[in-house]
């Protein structure tokens, strides 16, 4: 048996191939937040002529993989003689855990082709899905990773990849700003962001598996940190870290949180605190917390993504700023643009 070198597998999506990568992202994306300690995977499954078969996600950790769900769906369809070529956007596993190995379950299709979005950065089993997949003879093709497509499918995975790398959790700082520049919202009021900026920021905390805030925020507003404005996940506890040296957070408002779906303690240092959630599997992080430790967490290196809303001084919409710290990459856009997906 021939190992192919995955370097020489490394290819540019086709004009055919982008949509079908497109979908399975979108599809993946869905259940962000939703398959810690597994990472959220899309699969497309295409006839010879490219036309798509099925499609299907993983939904839920120890649940059936993207690629099991979407043969589960083209079998359900009677098509899976005609499946051609699979579009995945991390590699087939090709390994045995709570789920049978994903490599497999394709050679046992008709499938000759198979797309790859991104290597998987676990190391017990990195290259093991495509390398399996080649050496039986199926043609395989893996995104390049610095193109387009390849970074959406890199992207997806960050958090996953991350913690497999360092153990510690993927850490988002959630900020928004009024049109002077502040964080505190006006008397009497909870907030100073619109009903579609209020969406975005739900859906930042609905990908999250725990929530990082300070006492002063939980003194000042004694938040929920639920999701409201957009559905969650079906049975999604979170963790919620308060950072509290001082010990002034309430026994009643941790017991509180805990009804409402979190489990809540409080911590004294920001570091064993990702320590210990990365401990406790979470793969993201969301910052939501006061001007003094948002600036305490923006000014070390422990953050991985930062994104600033930002009030306009008219009545025009919300403008935001998703800026990644390693490697450094800023995206800007309009809290109404089709491109406000945290995903």
């Amino acid at each position: 048996m021939t190992t192919v070198s995955l370097q020489s597998l490394i290819s540019s999506a086709s004009s055919t191939i982008e949509p079908n990568f497109d979908l399975a992202l979108n599809m993946a994306a869905e259940h962000r937040g939703a398959t810690s300690p597994n990472p959220p995977v899309g699969c497309v499954l295409l006839n010879e002529g490219g036309q798509v078969l099925a499609a299907g996600a993983h939904e839920r950790a120890g649940e059936s993989h993207a690629e099991a769900n979407a043969l589960a769906a083209c079998r359900r369809a009677g098509a899976q003689d005609r499946i051609h070529t699979v579009v995945v956007t991390l590699e087939p596993c090709n390994h045995w855990g709570r789920t049978p190995p994903c490599a497999e379950a394709i050679l046992a299709s008709s499938a000759r082709v198979v797309w790859i979005g991104a290597i998987d950065p676990n190391g017990d089993v990195a290259g093991g899905g495509a390398a399996r997949l080649a050496d039986a003879g199926l043609d395989v093709r893996v995104l390049d990773p610095d193109s387009a497509l390849g970074v959406r499918c890199r992207d997806l995975i960050a958090p996953f990849a991350k913690h497999k790398l360092t153990n510690r959790p993927w850490v988002t700082v959630k900020q928004a700003l009024d049109s002077a520049g502040g964080m505190i919202p006006p008397p009497g009021e909870t907030t100073f962001t619109s009903p579609p900026a209020l969406t975005y920021a739900h859906r930042l905390r609905r990908r999250a598996d725990a929530i990082l805030t300070g006492s002063g925020t939980v003194l000042a507003d004694d938040p929920a940190f639920t999701v409201r404005h957009v559905p969650d996940h079906p049975g999604k506890r979170r963790m919620l870290a308060v950072l509290d040296r001082r010990g002034r957070v309430s026994t009643a408002f941790l017991a509180a949180a805990g009804v409402r779906g979190l489990d809540a303690f409080r911590a004294d240092d920001l570091e064993a605190t990702l320590d210990e959630l990365g401990r406790r599997g979470a793969l993201e992080v969301l910052v939501e917390a006061g001007p003094s430790l948002t600036s305490a967490v923006l000014s070390t290196e422990l953050w991985d993504e930062h994104v600033l809303i930002r009030q306009p001084p008219t009545a025009a919409p919300e403008t935001v700023e998703v800026r990644r710290r390693d490697p450094a990459r800023l995206e800007r856009f309009t809290i109404g643009d089709l491109a406000c997906s945290p995903a």
